[in-house]
């Protein structure tokens, strides 16, 4: 049975930190690109970043540059999203989704596979 479930989010302030992990099983994680969305209220979910079963990160929005990074460990099936330097705006329900292949179908057309449940993000003083 195929799970992906994310952990990590919460409250904070603004110029906080969180690290958000995304634990799979079901399925080879090394055969999947992972991409994270967020969905903010009120507004359709986004990708933010992707990152390949060989590392490579692409971010699909530029406010998130230099703040947030992406690691996976494949061998104990973990993905993980570090969010430093959180502002307001990055409010949102974060999601961890499977992308079959060794590259990110997004921005325009996703190809995903598998979706985990999300987790709250709310930056706020």
């Amino acid at each position: 049975q195929v799970q992906i479930v994310e952990s990590g989010g919460g409250l904070v302030q603004p110029g906080g930190s969180l690290r958000l992990s995304c634990k799979v099983s079901g399925f080879t994680l090394k055969n999947y690109a992972i991409a994270w969305f967020r969905q903010a209220p009120g507004k359709e979910r986004e990708g933010v970043l992707c990152i390949t079963s060989s590392d490579d990160s692409t971010y699909y929005v530029d406010s998130v540059k230099g703040r947030f990074t992406a690691s996976r460990n494949n061998a104990k099936n973990m993905v993980f999203l570090q969010m430093n330097s959180l502002k307001p705006e990055d409010t949102a329900v974060y999601y961890c989704a499977a992308d079959y292949g060794n590259f990110c179908s997004g921005p325009v057309v996703w190809d995903i596979d598998y979706w985990g449940q999300g987790t709250q993000v709310t930056v706020s003083s």
